[in-house]
């Protein structure tokens, strides 16, 4: 009986083991870029949309960006907020490396020709594991 138990502990610890060692293993290492947008009083639809198109194109021109999501299901503002965010723009980066690498790349630049003429206030938050 003390066998079968000691066969039982052993099988335990090693599943337990695997089980953590699987949650490591499976953590992403890329790094979520989250933008909140508000726009300047005046732009329009069309370019709104332009800019969200841009950043959508944005894994095509810059190989370090793996994805793009623009479709903002919640926003929240702070009581008080004077200029409301009311666009998200996610993008996720291959690596924290990519993500310094993006600043000030050409396809930075480009996209920043439809998106900061029409910004108004953003917030970032950059977020690993």
């Amino acid at each position: 009986m003390k066998k079968i138990l000691l066969t039982l502990l052993a099988f335990t610890a090693i599943a337990l083991g695997t089980v953590s060692a699987s949650a490591s293993d499976t953590a992403p290492k890329s790094v979520i870029h989250v933008v909140t947008v508000a726009w300047k009083e005046g732009t329009t639809p069309a370019q709104i949309q332009a800019a969200l198109d841009g950043a959508k194109a944005l894994p095509a021109a810059y190989k370090g960006i793996t994805r793009v999501w623009t479709n903002a299901i919640k926003v929240q503002n702070p009581p008080g907020t004077t200029v409301k965010r009311t666009h998200i723009i996610v993008m996720e980066f291959a690596s924290e490396q990519a993500l310094k690498d993006y600043a000030d790349s050409d396809a930075q630049k480009e996209w920043y020709k439809l998106y900061t003429p029409i910004r108004a206030q953003s917030t970032t938050h950059d977020i690993t594991n």
